[in-house]
């Protein structure tokens, strides 16, 4: 087998990119930024980039429109080494077009359960969305999962040469000295995330749980969710980021987690961090982090309620502890190891 170059040329397409906010842009941010710190020659190509018109299901969420031939003036450019799909949206389906049309290998990434995510807003049943998928991903030289369980789900779906690639945590932003005192009633029980249908959020705002619960995040569902819920012991906050969001997640006396299609959850690596104990469903990704942590740093259990009132019992500084042996330099150093070069170049298509 052929070896990547050293320092290498690394292109990353992906139809999640700033400005959007989750875990997707999180992951490949960090990502791009350790492997440039490894010396490599990376270029992230994203929507940013091209003519987009928004999501039909997220109009926050912008998608290129008709990209090919840009694309391939991009790849010209960069001239890359190395090519990593990391979505299945426009911009990744026209980049494995055009490596296919040259003749070349890639890798891709499954980031996102979009068949239940599509199941929840339309009749389009999962074997379709999946069929589709298999075949997009059959195409790379191997496709990047998460977790053990999500690899081992993809493959009685048919997806063959998954390869596990882990993820990270920024220890110096997420940590416990970011804590702060909060103006409101203890114990503080933390959600982070989009807030959409897929991620399960009233399984959390409907318990009855003393304190106060604090809702961090947009999305389509903040509205009605805002409407039913919001009050002075559940209080919505909107979008942060950076220091600002560190302390929330270091101020917090627990993290809940109540979504139970999320592929990994870099939240609850966060909450950990900041020395947060969480509490989430038994399911994959949570499972996965955190089912055989030992000392445990979170509670699974179907009665999410429990699970948070046990998690206000764990020791924070084990929690610490355990983030702590998550960083994103070994996540960029897996990465690299699954690339494969490319092999050979054409000219871009007219």
């Amino acid at each position: 087998m052929r070896h990547l170059p050293d320092p290498a040329g690394i292109m990353i397409v992906t139809d999640a990119w700033h400005a959007q906010v989750n875990g997707v842009v999180r992951t490949l941010s960090m990502l791009a930024d350790q492997l440039a710190r490894l010396g490599q020659r990376v270029l992230v190509v994203g929507p940013d980039r091209f003519l987009t018109l928004p999501c039909p299901f997220y109009p926050e969420i912008r998608l290129a429109v008709a990209p090919g031939r840009r694309l391939g003036r991009i790849v010209d450019n960069f001239a890359p080494d190395a090519l990593h799909i990391a979505t299945e949206g426009p911009l990744g389906v026209a980049a494995a077009r055009l490596a296919r049309r040259r003749g070349w290998q890639f890798t891709t990434a499954y980031h996102t359960r979009f068949p239940d995510y599509l199941a929840a807003r339309t009749a389009l049943p999962r074997r379709l969305s999946y069929a589709w998928l298999r075949r997009f991903h059959l195409h790379g030289a191997g496709t990047m999962v998460a977790t053990v369980s999500l690899a081992d789900e993809l493959r009685a779906r048919g997806f063959s040469n998954t390869l596990l690639w882990s993820r990270g945590v920024d220890a110096d932003l997420f940590n416990p000295g970011r804590a702060i005192d909060l103006p409101y009633e203890r114990p503080i029980f933390l959600s982070v995330g989009r807030l959409a249908v897929e991620k399960n959020l009233p399984a959390f705002l409907d318990l009855d749980l003393p304190g106060t619960k604090l809702i961090v995040g947009d999305g389509p569902a903040r509205p009605a969710l805002e409407r039913r819920h919001a009050g002075p012991r559940t209080v919505f906050l909107g979008t942060r980021h950076g220091p600002d969001l560190a302390s929330l997640f270091a101020s917090a006396d627990v993290f809940v987690f109540p979504s139970r299609t999320d592929t990994f959850g870099l939240v609850v690596l966060e909450a950990l961090a900041s020395g947060t104990p969480v509490a989430a469903f038994p399911v994959a990704g949570p499972a996965d982090i955190i089912g055989g942590a030992t000392p445990p740093v979170g509670v699974l259990d179907e009665d999410l309620g429990s699970a948070a009132l046990a998690a206000l019992k764990l020791d924070r500084a084990d929690c610490r502890r355990f983030a702590e042996r998550h960083s994103w330099a070994s996540c960029a150093a897996l990465f690299m190891r699954h690339l494969v070069p490319i092999r050979g170049r054409g000219p871009a298509p007219d």
